[in-house]
């Protein structure tokens, strides 16, 4: 069992940056692969990236390319999220997720955090 508990929204104007964390708990973290999803007000969930459990590898939503980093800490079983160059539309709750093989879904969820991006 994995719990996940997001922190760091809250309310920024357009241009300007916020750093998510997503600190999990138990002692297998690493062999996770994690993500980032999304969801604005009356719209489907989207994913925004993605880092494979070693930290190798990591993945961007087209939208999110060149604004978005995702990286992660194993020692200290947590995830981030530096988001910059914000724009209104990506105000949503953002969301973190633990998967073990990915493609098969994701095993874990988070609460989310609101992120709330002013014009």
């Amino acid at each position: 069992q994995v719990q996940l508990v997001e922190s760091g929204g809250g309310l920024v104007q357009a241009g300007g940056s916020l750093r998510l964390s997503c600190a999990a708990s138990g002692r297998t973290f690493s062999t996770y692969a994690m993500a980032w999803f999304r969801q604005a007000p009356g719209k489907e969930r989207e994913w925004v990236a993605g880092i494979r459990g070693s930290g190798g590898y990591t993945y961007y939503a087209d939208t999110a390319k060149g604004r978005v980093t995702i990286s992660r800490d194993n020692a200290k079983n947590t995830v981030y999220l530096q988001m910059n160059s914000l724009k209104p539309e990506d105000t949503a709750v953002y969301y973190c997720a633990a998967a073990l093989k990915p493609r098969r879904g994701y095993d874990y969820w988070g609460q989310g955090t609101q992120v709330t991006v002013s014009s």
